[in-house]
This record gives C-alpha cells, sequence and structure tokens, in this order.
C-alpha cells in the first residue's frame, strides 16, 4: 500500500511540475528572446528553445522526491545507486544538449566533437559497472565481454543512443511522441521483469513527456531541443543497461539506425524539413532521400497524389511506424 500511494505521489508530482515548469519556460524564453524558427511553416514563427531543460529537471526532481521516500518511509537503500546514476546522466546529457541548443541548430556542436562530448554522459553507469556483461549475440552465441563492457560497449552505446535519437527532429511533436513510445514500452518489460523501481522512474518521464506533448504537437508552442533528445537518448540507454534489454532497445531504435543510414548519403548535411508552401502544406526538398522524413513526405504523396501533406502527418505516420515497430518488438520478446 504504501509503495502504490509513494508511486501515486510521484507520478502526480512529474505531471504538475513539468506543466507549471514548462509554462513558466516559455514565457521566460519569449522575453529573453530565446528561440527558434519553426522551419516547417511558411512564415517560419519564432517559438520558444530548449524546452527540453525544464522537462528533465522535473524528471530529476520527481525521482529525487522517490529517493526520499524509499529512503525515510520504505526504509529500503535497494538500487539507489542505479538510481543516482541514472540521475546523473539523464543531468549530463541535458546540459550538453543545453550548451548544444545556446550555440544555436547551425552553429553548434558538430561532427566528432559532437561524438566526443557524449562521452562523458556514459560515465555514472560505467564506474558503479551497470548492466550484464555476458550477452546472447546472434551467430556468436553467449559472449561474457568482462571489462569491455563497461569501458568500450557503455559508452558506445551512450554515443549511439543520444546521437541518434536526435537525428529523427524537427518535426512539431515527433521527437517527443516517439520518445513515449520507446520509454514506455521498455518501462512495461522492466514491470514484467520484476523491475518495478526501473518502472518508476519510465512512468515518471513518460508523464512528463506526454505533458511536454501537449505544448510540442503541432502547431508547436515550445521545442524540445537537443537538451530533451540528448535527454531522451540517454534514458533509453539507461533502460537498456540498468535492464538488461538491449535486445528490444536496438530493435526499438530501427527508425534511427535507418535514418544514420540515410543521413550518412549527405555526409550528414542534409536538413529533416520539408519545403512550406503558403497554404501550410509541405513539399519534399530533395529529389533524393537523406531522412526518415523525405520518404514518409513522397510516400504521404503517392498514397493520395491529389492532396497535399502537412506537417502533422509526417509526425503522426512516423509515430504510427514506431507503435507498429514496438508491437512487433513486444510480439518477439513475450
Amino acid at each position: 500500500m504504501e509503495s502504490l500511494i509513494i508511486t501515486t505521489i510521484c507520478l502526480i508530482f512529474s505531471l504538475l511540475s513539468s506543466f507549471f515548469l514548462i509554462r513558466y519556460w516559455i514565457r521566460i524564453a519569449r522575453r529573453n528572446k530565446f528561440v527558434g524558427r519553426d522551419m516547417n511553416k511558411y512564415k517560419k514563427k519564432l517559438v520558444p528553445e530548449s524546452g527540453g531543460l525544464v522537462v528533465i529537471i522535473s524528471i530529476i526532481i520527481s525521482i529525487f522526491i522517490y529517493i526520499f521516500f524509499k529512503t525515510f518511509i520504505l526504509k529500503t537503500d535497494s538500487h539507489l545507486i542505479e538510481v543516482f546514476a541514472l540521475s546523473i546522466t539523464l543531468l549530463l546529457a541535458c546540459f550538453v544538449g543545453f550548451v548544444d541548443d545556446i550555440l544555436g541548430w547551425k552553429k553548434g556542436i558538430s561532427g566528432w566533437k559532437r561524438i566526443l562530448i557524449t562521452i562523458p554522459i556514459a560515465i555514472p553507469l560505467m564506474i558503479i559497472n551497470a548492466g550484464n556483461s555476458t550477452m546472447n549475440l546472434p551467430f556468436f552465441g553467449t559472449i561474457n565481454f568482462g571489462l569491455l563492457y563497461p569501458l568500450i560497449i557503455i559508452p558506445l552505446g551512450f554515443i549511439g543512443a543520444t546521437n541518434g535519437f536526435n537525428l529523427l527532429a524537427g518535426y512539431n511533436g515527433l521527437e517527443t511522441g516517439l520518445g513515449i513510445i520507446i520509454i514506455s514500452i521498455l518501462s512495461f518489460i522492466a514491470f514484467i521483469n520484476n523491475q518495478y523501481w526501473l518502472t518508476l522512474i519510465g512512468g515518471i518521464i513518460v508523464i512528463a513527456l506526454i505533458v511536454f506533448y501537449c505544448f510540442n504537437q503541432f502547431p508547436a508552442k515550445i521545442f524540445p531541443g537537443d537538451s530533451l533528445t540528448f535527454g531522451i537518448g540517454a534514458a533509453i540507454a539507461c533502460f537498456a543497461i540498468l535492464g538488461n534489454m538491449e535486445k528490444i532497445a536496438l530493435i526499438l531504435f530501427i527508425p534511427f539506425i535507418i535514418e544514420g543510414i540515410l543521413k550518412t548519403r549527405s555526409k550528414f548535411k542534409a536538413d529533416n524539413f520539408g519545403r512550406p508552401r503558403k497554404d501550410g502544406s509541405l513539399r519534399a526538398p530533395y529529389r533524393k532521400n537523406y531522412s526518415l522524413t523525405h520518404i514518409t513526405l513522397k510516400c504521404l504523396k503517392k498514397i493520395k497524389p491529389s492532396h497535399r501533406v502537412y506537417e502533422k502527418n509526417v509526425t503522426y505516420s512516423l509515430i504510427i511506424l514506431e507503435i507498429i515497430i514496438a508491437i512487433l518488438a513486444l510480439i518477439y520478446i513475450l
């Protein structure tokens, strides 16, 4: 009963704190002209940036409330090290992303520098030797990576998760919607594996993301920024490692893997954005496809040639794609 009450309090706090902090941040960002252009809109309206900063803060405070109740009410220290490591990881990811937001999406950290700067995000989980170093790989069977797991595999996982999740972005509600689905599935798997502490943290994250989605969906009142995309990517890596869910996380990450492959065709120089028309519809920006968003624009146009494609159509299509992948992943794992 006590655990249920604590869970409810943490989830309600995540909902309320994220709601009020996001609204406050929108006002502050507008007042200080910390805004970015909505590139999929014809008039390129200005929208408050880096909403991920307050979302991550809300998540961290909610997690600390959970730690407080766990320590003083339930009087247990089980998994506290892992919880603190996850919290520090989210803060580091948010900080790195926020620095990139400040520098701007055109002048921000790029190339190999971005890869290097995301390595420290993995340090908290590296130093606690999180996860299971024994993995069952296709064609190779069961392999114990030993020290290679915390020293090599964990950093590579964070580099891939943070930078990969950041690739498929730029459409109102897209990053947040995809994050909600992936974290929800990982939290559900943690639940059926009796990892209730990880499920609760997942619930805290998902609630905060749902609230943010209400402000970020088309037409967006606030942008997530790299502070949120890096944060969500880091959270996915944490769940995969702490919950020993590397396989399921990799399956859920398929759209981002495809996005990375497509981006290499333009040497990561092509934008995801469409070319907006006066009526708000979008057309494909390039003859070739350098992003899943480009493929989606063209596919939707081919399905209904007489209809024009709008930003929300692209967002919903990619979210549905992720839902289908999530269902297939659950069928595979269960």
